[in-house]
C-alpha cells in the first residue's frame, strides 16, 4: 500500500510540476511586451516588480533599454511621477546586471528625494542599495541602510549576521543567526527549518567544521525532503522552484564537506547534480555557488588524480568570480602543474596567488577593522543613549540640589563664606579630576592603539610563519617525487605531516581574534582531516570522537600537543586496522581545569606489539612522543590490558 502511495505522489509532483512550468513559460513569454502594452506607469511599475523571472525571455539590457526610451518621453514632458518610477526600475536593472556603482549612483539620487517617493518605491530603492553596499563592501553605509529601514518601518529589526560572515567571522555570525532566527520558525515548519539548518551548516563549514557541517547539513536534507513530500501543504511554482534551488544548494555544501573530509568519491556526483541544477535554473541569482561547487569538483578530480577532469572545470571561465575564489582556483591550477611535474607554470601560479594576499590583507585590514567599530557601534547605538538619558537625569538631580543648597547658604554670611570656600576646594578637586582624566584618557588612547599595532604584527608574524612552513611541506613534497626509496618517501611524508600539524597552529593563531590560546576542538578537528588527506586510502571508515570543547591551549602547549596527536592518528592509520577499519574507533580526550590538564588517547585496533618496549627505542615516532611529553612536565603511560591502546598523561 505505500508503495503505491509513494507512485500516486511522485505522478501528481509530475504532472503539477509540468503544468506549472508550462503556464510560467507561457506567462514570462509575454512580461516585456505586456510592459510595453500597459499605459500607465505605475501599472508598469507593478508588472516590472511582479514578474517572477523578468529575464527569463528578455535579457536585462532588453529591459533596460525599453526603460531608458520611456523615461526619456517622461523626462521631455516634465512628469516628475513617471521619472521617479522608472529611474527606480533602472536601479533595479543594473543591480541584476552587477553594475552596482551605476545602480547606486541611481539609487543614492532617488534616496535624496525619498520622501516623494511612495512606500513600494522607497522599499526596492532601500534594499537595492542594502545590495549594492554588501556587494561594494560598504559595510558601514549598509547599517545605515537598514535603520533607515527601521525607521520607515519596512522591518522591525537590524541584523548584522550577514556582514559578520562577509568579514569572515563565521562563528560570530552563526551565533547571530541562531538567536534571532531559531525562535521565530515554528515546529512544523519543515521549510523554514531546513533553510535554518542549511545556513548553519555553511557556516560551519566556513569555519572549517566539516563533520558538525555535515550533520546540520544533512538534518536541512531531511526537513526539506519532508516538505517537498508533504501532498498536504499547497505549494506554488514559486515555491517548488524556490526548493529545488535550496536543495541544490544543500546538496553543493554536503559534497564540499565530503572534499575537506577527503571523501572525493561521495563528493563528485553531489557538486555535479548541484551545478547543473543551478546553471540550467533561470531563477538562480546567486552565481557565486556555481563557482564554488566548480572548484571543489576541480579539487576532488585533482586529489583522485582525474587530471584531465580537474583541468577541465579549472579552465571553466565565470563572469564573476571573487579574489578568494581566484586565489583558490589559482592553488588548485599550482596543485595541478606540481601534480603533472610542471613545475615552472605551478610557481606562476604560486606567485601570482602571494601577490594577491599580500594586496588584499593591506587592503583589508584597515576596512575590515573601521567596519567592526561600526558594527559594534551601531549594536550598542540604544543602550548608549538609554545611559545618556539615565546620566542627564543625574546631573539635572544634582544640579537642583546644588540650587537649593545655595539658597540656605545664602541665609547665613558666616555658612557662605565656609560654603564659597568648600566651592573652591570642590573646583579645584574637580578641574584637577579632569586634567588627570584627560591624561589617563591619552594614555589609555596610546596603549589601545600600541595593542592594536602589536596583535596586527603578532598575526602577521604567525601568518608568515604559517607560509613558510607551507613551503617546507612544497619542499618535502617536491622532494619526495624525487626520491626513488620507498623509506625515505615514508620519512618524508611523515616530515611534511608534522610540519603541517605545526602549520595549522599557526593558521589558527593568526585566524582568532584571542592571539595568546588556542581552541583545540576545532584544531584537532582540522589536524586530522589534514591527517586523513596523507592517507588516502585508510582512515575515513574510522569512527573518531573528539572531546576537547571548551578547552584552550597556549602556543607552547598546542604545538606539542599537535605533534602527538599528529603521531598517534598517523600510527592507528597506518598500522591499527590493517585488515579493514569498518568497525575502527578513535577517541581522543583533552581538558584542562585551572593548572590541572588530562589528555587520553584510545583506538580499537590490533595494539601494540609485545616489543613495543623494545621498538620505542629505535623508532623515531615514539621518541618523539616520549620527548614532547617530557617536554610538557609529564610522562606518557601505555595501557595494553584492554582491546587496541590507550595513551594517556597528566599535564599542567
Amino acid at each position: 500500500m505505500g508503495r503505491y502511495v509513494i507512485l500516486f505522489t511522485s505522478v501528481f509532483f509530475i504532472f503539477f510540476y509540468a503544468a506549472s512550468g508550462q503556464d510560467l513559460a507561457f506567462d514570462e513569454e509575454s512580461k516585456l511586451k505586456e510592459f510595453q502594452d500597459t499605459d500607465l506607469p505605475s501599472q508598469r511599475f507593478d508588472v516590472f516588480f511582479n514578474s517572477l523571472d523578468r529575464y527569463n525571455v528578455n535579457s536585462a539590457y532588453d529591459w533596460l533599454d525599453t526603460i531608458k526610451i520611456y523615461l526619456s518621453n517622461a523626462q521631455k514632458t516634465e512628469d516628475t511621477t513617471a521619472t521617479r518610477l522608472y529611474k527606480v526600475m533602472q536601479a533595479q536593472v543594473y543591480n541584476d546586471l552587477g553594475e552596482y556603482d551605476k545602480s547606486t549612483a541611481l539609487a543614492k539620487e532617488l534616496y535624496d528625494i525619498k520622501d516623494s517617493l511612495d512606500t513600494d518605491s522607497k522599499k526596492v530603492i532601500l534594499d537595492v542599495l542594502d545590495d549594492n553596499y554588501a556587494n561594494l563592501q560598504l559595510y558601514d553605509k549598509q547599517i545605515e541602510i537598514r535603520k533607515q529601514k527601521r525607521e520607515l518601518g519596512i522591518t522591525n529589526n537590524v541584523s548584522f549576521y550577514d556582514i559578520y560572515s562577509n568579514l569572515g567571522l563565521y562563528r560570530k555570525a552563526r551565533n547571530q543567526y541562531i538567536m534571532e532566527v531559531k525562535p521565530t520558525i515554528a515546529d512544523n515548519d519543515s521549510y523554514g527549518l531546513a533553510k535554518y539548518h542549511s545556513k548553519v551548516g555553511n557556516y560551519l563549514r566556513l569555519d572549517d567544521s566539516a563533520p558538525t557541517a555535515l550533520s546540520e547539513l544533512k538534518k536541512a536534507n531531511h526537513y526539506l525532503g519532508v516538505y517537498m513530500n508533504d501532498i498536504t501543504a499547497q505549494k506554488s511554482a514559486s515555491d517548488m522552484f524556490e526548493s529545488e534551488l535550496l536543495k541544490a544548494e544543500i546538496e553543493g555544501n554536503i559534497a564540499k564537506c565530503h572534499v575537506m573530509m577527503g571523501n572525493y568519491e561521495d563528493a563528485v556526483p553531489l557538486l555535479q547534480s548541484s551545478i547543473e541544477t543551478l546553471t540550467k535554473s533561470p531563477y538562480n541569482k546567486d552565481k557565486t555557488e556555481v563557482v564554488d561547487n566548480t572548484l571543489f569538483l576541480a579539487e576532488a578530480n585533482l586529489q583522485m588524480e582525474r587530471f584531465s577532469e580537474a583541468k577541465k572545470h579549472l579552465d571553466t571561465e565565470f563572469d564573476n568570480i571573487s579574489v578568494l575564489q581566484t586565489i583558490k582556483k589559482n592553488s588548485l591550477l599550482a596543485a595541478f602543474y606540481d601534480k603533472v611535474e610542471n613545475f615552472k607554470n605551478a610557481s606562476i601560479y604560486y606567485k601570482r596567488n602571494e601577490r594577491i594576499k599580500d594586496s588584499l590583507a593591506k587592503k583589508q585590514s584597515a576596512l575590515i577593522k573601521q567596519q567592526l567599530v561600526t558594527i559594534v557601534a551601531n549594536e550598542d547605538l540604544e543602550n548608549s543613549q538609554r545611559l545618556i538619558d539615565e546620566q542627564k537625569k543625574i546631573n539635572e538631580l544634582a544640579r537642583s540640589e546644588m540650587k537649593a543648597k545655595d539658597e540656605r547658604i545664602n541665609l547665613v554670611f558666616i555658612s557662605l563664606i565656609f560654603t564659597l570656600l568648600g566651592f573652591a576646594g570642590l573646583v579645584y578637586a574637580y578641574l584637577k579630576s579632569i586634567k588627570n582624566q584627560r591624561l589617563i584618557a591619552e594614555q589609555k588612547h596610546i596603549i589601545e592603539n600600541s595593542l592594536v599595532e602589536k596583535d596586527s604584527l603578532l598575526k602577521e608574524i604567525h601568518h608568515r610563519v604559517k607560509n613558510n612552513l607551507q613551503m617546507v611541506s612544497s619542499l618535502l613534497s617536491l622532494q619526495t617525487k624525487n626520491t626513488r626509496s620507498k623509506a625515505a618517501i615514508v620519512a618524508l611524508e611523515e616530515g611534511k605531516s608534522r610540519v603541517k600539524a605545526m602549520a595549522l597552529i599557526h593558521q589558527k593563531l593568526y585566524q582568532n581574534d584571542d592571539l595568546s590560546v588556542i581552541e583545540m576542538q576545532g584544531y584537532i578537528e582540522s589536524l586530522i582531516n589534514s591527517v586523513q588527506s596523507v592517507y588516502k586510502k585508510g582512515g575515513h571508515n574510522i569512527s573518531i570522537t573528539i572531546d576537547a570543547e571548551g578547552t584552550e591551549l597556549d602556543i607552547d602547549r598546542a604545538i606539542p600537543f599537535g605533534l602527538i596527536l599528529n603521531e598517534l592518528v598517523s600510527n592507528s592509520f597506518k598500522y591499527a586496522f590493517p585488515e579493514n577499519d569498518e568497525n575502527g574507533k578513535i577517541y581522543i580526550h583533552l581538558r584542562k581545569n585551572g593548572d590541572q590538564g588530562y589528555f587520553e588517547y584510545t583506538d580499537n585496533g590490533i595494539g601494540l606489539p609485545e616489543d613495543s618496549d623494545e621498538r620505542a627505542h629505535s623508532s623515531m615516532g615514539l621518541r618523539l612522543i616520549n620527548r614532547l611529553v617530557n617536554q610538557l612536565q609529564s610522562k606518557l603511560n601505555v595501557d595494553r590490558d584492554q582491546e587496541g591502546v590507550r595513551f594517556w598523561f597528566n599535564f599542567s
